[in-house]
């Protein structure tokens, strides 16, 4: 569907509420030719007709209008385009009713079906209906991952403010990238991975939101909202595997996208706030400059629709708001649109829901240029891609190393056992022998031996053995009994010595497989934290279902139903223009028809047509009129803001004047920088000694006793010093005069 598309518009016209009862109601539906009719405001006035893509009565449910509007954004979000759809009209006309509705925002994720509303109650909006579409799809869809994540903002008197931060009242700016799309640096987004998660960013964003009551709405939105949901969609068998090889060949270090399949779709659920008259609403106060910035921003949105059906102009104001910046992409780019008008049914709204009929009937003609997001060089999916098989790749490692210290620790093991079934200890005869010591019993057990030997030999000879025989024998038994010792104990050290060595070798293979040991539970707590990651960036991720059965049978329904809606939609669309065809024909006929012989037919057809074309000129001159009478409205509240900024002006000025001395209003005027982004002055500090040092040396009299306030303890800590102009003022000399005074404010007062 590439090329140029218009912007869809529907009408909506909720029903009459209780402070309308008894009015006249001036809007009447045409669901089925989608014309909304306006009767005139006046008894005699012609009312006027406007066609538009689709129209719902105050009978249309909120399913009706979510299946017209909000089911082929969501597919289109789904293929990878952007959508935005966003609710416009006067304040108190339903906007929020459509977009978010009432009851419960959430159904279960386990009774959420395809093309159906599941668990949601029957008032539920737009926003929430949209999450069971896409979780239905993402469920249903075979050999896809999906990432979906979720934002939410609002803009409130200009500022730009994040509804899921910890903080939603800070402020946020508004920046462009090098693309030339607009994004909101440090905007939260969350990822989200069932239909109970992204209900529970949306309840979480609806209650920071700003809301307030007026007279004719008690809980009036106060700010423009923008939920944004992003889905990200990448094909198994090509972007997680690339990814994945990516990942294990440079560990995910700058894997090109080209080839990966990943596209990237935004659904931007704008309600925008109404547009109030002063005179309706009772605005004062603080509610008063929200509806002076609302619409203002609702103008400038005006403006830029204008612009852009004009034609004429190149130049588009888009920079008049941080609506119309927000919504650029959305009107004339690359994004499908699709706007609901709300409008209220009574007479007394007349010259509201006209205007916005209006607005309405401009936008149709607004062309945008979508396009499919393919492989962007931002998108997060690739991102996860690339870190799970990073975290693949150091598991599979990883694991490697594991078997290899096992198979280490197990032979280090089996020596360390057999060195102690083999070693001594502290009284082994190895540690004797270190010690050279011989054992007692075992000498005399040698002695015994050297003796019977010798007794043997001599008894062999037939010798007669006597005094000096027996000393003979019993000095070779001592000669080679200390021989033999000696011996024994030459190869008791060595011994000695191999035993130590060995000894040292076991505690240093001992002290090997500790720390081999150490080194495989480091790896092993290293693992575990890297399974760990790697199971929650899995879990972010979505996959349909693969099997088959009843899942394979649910989806050949689904899409058979798919597929008849849209032929049902070519029907319609072939029924249309088959009817254009017919009104041409018919046309031509009586065009043919009017050409007859006779001069007197002849007056009569160019009577009637020019009948028929003073009617079409009464109708542009009231529309004519209308324009101008709304002009003239919009004028005036101007010249009355006008009058009263030049009021207040001129009241301030007079108390500056009279109170504070010209040469400090200059040194506050140097001081003064003035944001041209924001439109508001800021007082700069400063950090010179001027009037630091003290009062002024023409100062001969004391202190006056406000003039030492701030030197009290804490005083400083209740005053910040960007915002405290440090005058060193002297006593005056002069006196007021009060009665003066009293009659210059009247004098101003009296101009206003």
């Amino acid at each position: 569907m590439a090329g140029r598309e218009c912007v869809r518009v529907a009408v909506r016209c909720r029903p009459p509420n209780a402070r309308e009862a008894g009015e006249r109601l001036a809007v009447s539906v045409d669901e089925a030719c989608n014309q909304v009719v306006l009767q005139g405001a006046a008894s005699g006035e012609a009312p006027r007709a406007f066609t538009f893509d689709h129209a719902f009565g105050p009978a249309a449910s909120q399913q009706d209008v979510y299946d017209a509007t909000a089911r082929e954004l969501v597919d289109s979000a789904l293929a990878g385009y952007n959508a935005t759809l966003f609710a416009f009209g006067q304040t108190g006309t339903g906007k929020t009713h459509t977009m978010e509705g009432r009851g419960r925002g959430s159904a279960d994720s386990s009774s959420a079906t395809a093309g159906s509303s599941g668990g949601l109650p029957p008032e539920a909006g737009i926003i929430p209906r949209t999450f069971g579409q896409i979780f239905a799809a993402i469920g249903a869809s075979q050999d896809q991952t999906f990432l979906v994540r979720a934002s939410m903002l609002e803009i409130y008197n200009e500022e730009i403010r994040d509804l899921l931060a910890k903080n939603p009242k800070n402020r946020l700016d508004m920046h462009e990238a090098k693309d030339g799309s607009v994004y909101v640096k440090g905007l939260n987004t969350f990822v989200v991975k069932s239909e109970a998660e992204i209900a529970a960013v949306l309840e979480a964003g609806k209650r920071n939101r700003s809301v307030g009551a007026t007279l004719m709405n008690q809980d009036s939105s106060r700010s423009h909202c923008v939920f944004t949901i992003t889905i990200e969609a990448a094909d198994i068998s090509a972007g997680v595997a690339a990814a994945a090889a990516a990942g294990r060949a440079a560990g995910a270090a700058g894997a090109s996208g080209s080839g990966s399949g990943i596209r990237v779709g935004k659904l931007n659920l704008v309600d925008l706030a109404g547009s109030e008259r002063q005179s309706k609403t009772g605005a004062a106060g603080e509610r008063l400059k929200e509806a002076s910035k609302i619409n203002l921003s609702l103008s400038a949105l005006g403006n830029v629709i204008s612009a852009l059906v004009d034609g004429k102009s190149g130049h588009v104001p888009y920079r008049d708001s941080k609506l119309t910046r927000l919504l650029q992409d959305s009107l004339g780019g690359n994004t499908r649109t699709v706007m609901i008008a709300n409008v209220g049914p009574a007479a007394s709204n007349h010259e509201e829901t006209l205007s916005t009929l209006r607005y309405a009937n401009r936008a149709k003609s607004i062309q945008n240029k979508p396009k499919v997001n393919e492989d962007p060089k931002d998108a997060m999916l690739r991102e996860f891609q690339e870190e799970i098989a990073h975290l693949r790749a150091q598991l599979e490692a990883a694991g490697e190393g594991d078997a290899g210290l096992g198979e280490d620790g197990g032979a280090s093991g089996a020596w360390q056992q057999q060195q102690q079934q083999q070693g001594g200890g502290a009284g082994s005869p190895a540690a004797a022998a270190a010690q050279g010591k011989l054992d007692p019993e075992e000498v005399a057990r040698m002695r015994q031996q050297l003796e019977e030997e010798l007794w043997a030999e001599y008894s062999s000879t037939g010798q007669t053995v006597d005094v000096a025989a027996l000393t003979q024998i019993q000095r070779d038994v001592e000669v080679q009994l200390a021989a033999q010792v000696k011996q024994v104990q030459a190869e008791q050290r060595r011994a000695a010595r191999e035993a130590a060595k060995l000894e040292q070798q076991l505690q240093q293979q001992s002290a090997q497989v500790l720390r081999a040991a150490a080194r495989k539970d480091e790896v092993a707590t290293r693992n575990a934290e890297l399974a760990s990651k790697l199971r929650l960036l899995e879990s972010k991720l979505l996959h349909g279902e693969s099997s088959g059965g009843l899942d394979k049978l649910a989806k050949r329904k689904a899409a058979e139903l798919g597929r008849q809606k849209e032929e049902l939609r070519r029907q319609a669309a072939a029924e249309a223009e088959a009817a254009r065809r017919i009104a041409a024909l018919e046309a031509n006929a009586h065009a043919a028809q009017s050409q007859h012989s006779s001069l007197q037919e002849e007056a009569e057809a160019l009577t009637s047509q020019l009948a028929a074309a003073a009617a079409q000129l009464e109708q542009a001159r009231a529309e004519i009129g209308d324009v101008y009478a709304q002009w003239e409205r919009d004028r005036e509240e101007f010249v009355e803001e006008i009058r009263t900024l030049h009021y207040n002006l001129a009241l301030k000025s007079l108390v500056i004047d009279a109170f504070i001395p010209h040469e400090e209003v200059s040194k506050l005027m140097r001081r003064m920088s003035y944001n041209s982004k924001e439109g508001t002055w800021a007082l700069t500090s400063t950090q010179d000694g001027a009037g630091a040092g003290g009062r002024a040396a023409s100062a001969a009299l004391p202190r006056r006793p406000g003039s030492a306030a701030p030197a009290r303890a804490g005083s400083a800590a209740r005053r910040p010093s960007a915002v405290v102009l440090d005058l060193q003022l002297d006593i005056p000399e002069r006196q007021l005069d009060f009665a003066n005074l009293h009659l210059a404010l009247d004098a101003v007062t009296a101009q206003g």
